[in-house]
């Protein structure tokens, strides 16, 4: 039915004491697990490309001021330190946030923008969304498995020069609301990062050359007025993996949001 519910407003005291209790939670979860995490840096570089993606990292936003947007890049600058040439295992886990770890001030993090209950808002790391965005598109276009993967309750800004389909990304947000995948084939990867003046820019290298390709669609996508008043919302990301002999489909996430945005601006 695609039904939502109207937001709920909760005290600033209950989301700062709810936050830190999911984090410690999910602290609790990775000292007892017996997953296997992706943790070592490859020693060489992988031959074969498996997927390449770049990302403008200063997108002019309305009322968005653009200092925020020049300390994002700060931030993707220190993060990707932890990701880059980390190796992927069979039967490893990616971790986004195990590799990042919290990002403080101490650690050389800056103000960026980030998204409160639909609503623009500033914070220490903010802007770290985009590498989650980055990685979730190329990690779908590969045979890894997404184990864990978050999105927005809120679709904030409307679709001006969208490159990849509504609700193809990842949100984050330290440490509970992460990007995990899962490496469930016999061979290795490598995730490679970096940045020039404009762009982020990710690589995922293969140890040994695939047999399949991959390809992205959106489905099912529409926009519901809700029984409160409001608009959501909605579509399906599928992906398709094609072989020799094969061609086969399966949906990886369903996207359902609140819209911050009347849905019929003009162009």
């Amino acid at each position: 039915m695609n039904e939502i519910e109207k937001p709920i407003k909760r005290g600033q005291l209950r989301q700062v004491l709810g936050k830190e209790y999911f984090i410690l939670k999910r602290k609790w979860n990775w000292f007892f697990t017996d997953k296997k995490y992706s943790k070592s840096n490859a020693k060489k570089d992988f031959d074969y490309s498996v997927f390449k993606h770049k990302s403008l990292i200063l997108r002019p936003l309305k009322d968005v001021e653009m200092y925020l947007q020049e300390n994002k890049r700060t931030n993707l600058e220190i993060a990707i330190k932890h990701l880059n040439q980390i190796e992927i295992k069979p039967n490893e886990y990616f971790s986004l946030w195990k590799l990042v770890g919290r990002p403080t001030k101490r650690k050389g993090y800056l103000e960026g923008l980030v998204l409160k209950s639909g609503k623009i808002d500033k914070d220490i790391g903010g802007g770290l969304c985009q590498l989650g965005n980055l990685l979730f598109w190329i990690f779908a276009h590969s045979p890894l498995t997404i184990k864990e993967r978050y999105r927005h309750g809120f679709d904030v800004f409307p679709d001006v020069n969208r490159k990849v389909p509504f609700g193809a990304g990842a949100t984050l947000s330290y440490n509970y609301i992460d990007l995990q995948i899962k490496n469930e084939t016999d061979n290795n990867f490598i995730i490679k990062l970096w940045m020039d003046e404009t762009h982020l820019y990710g690589e995922l290298l293969s140890k040994e050359k695939l047999n399949e390709t991959f390809k992205i669609e959106e489905r099912n996508h529409q926009i519901k007025q809700q029984i409160w008043g409001g608009y959501s919302r909605h579509n399906q990301i599928v992906k398709i993996t094609s072989t020799e002999n094969t061609i086969t489909e399966k949906v990886i996430v369903e996207n359902h949001a609140i819209m911050m945005y009347n849905p019929f601006l003009k162009n």
